[in-house]
């Protein structure tokens, strides 16, 4: 008969690991999951580089028969009262809602994709950094565009609805959860998932 180590409370009923336990496999062999996240991240990634593909298609293309009526606008909020005061309902849902579905893809991707990047603030932050520096090229290089905080608004909106709808989710689906500052800072181990 062998005998079994004591746990830690001086129990000695202490068992091995079960034969499908990840602790059980030897080290160089992988868990399943390692390789489902894998493969979610990879096809975040084409997924993200194909949105980026479409966005740069919508929002970098220049547009000659636009270039009299495009203006620049620093104001907030501007640009969306021009767009809800405007007669055609279909124009007002063509521009808040594609500027709002525009950013959705950050909200999903982002978190799946760089497991450093989850949570509603770096979403947030992250989205507004890269619309901001698509608005500032659309301004400044792009005939018929112009810069407009309006829209750097709306995406960053629309980045956080697909983030609390479904990225959050995603996010902690394919990523094991993450020790926060305060945890590692008073030395806690880090939260089961």
């Amino acid at each position: 008969m062998s005998a079994t180590p004591p746990s830690a409370d001086g129990d000695k009923t202490a068992t091995a690991p079960a034969a499908g336990d990840p602790a059980a496999q030897p080290a160089g062999a992988p868990p399943a999951a390692r390789w489902v996240r894998v493969c979610a991240m990879l096809l975040a990634f084409a997924l993200m580089v194909a949105f980026a593909a479409v966005l740069a298609r919508l929002t970098l293309e220049s547009s000659a028969a636009s270039e009299p009526v495009t203006h620049t606008n620093l104001k907030p909020g501007d640009s969306i009262r021009d767009y809800v005061t405007q007669p055609a309902f279909v124009d007002t849902l063509r521009q808040l809602g594609g500027n709002i579905l525009l950013g959705v893809p950050f909200g999903l991707l982002l978190p799946v994709l760089v497991p450093r990047a989850r949570g509603l603030l770096r979403v947030g932050l992250f989205t507004a950094v890269v619309m901001t520096s698509v608005e500032v090229v659309q301004g400044t290089f792009i005939t018929g565009r112009a810069f407009d905080v309006d829209d750097v608004i709306l995406n960053t909106t629309g980045a956080l609805l697909g983030y609390l709808f479904l990225g959050r989710r995603l996010g902690r689906a394919v990523h094991p959860p993450r020790r926060r500052w305060w945890q590692r800072l008073l030395g806690r181990p880090r939260p089961a998932g």
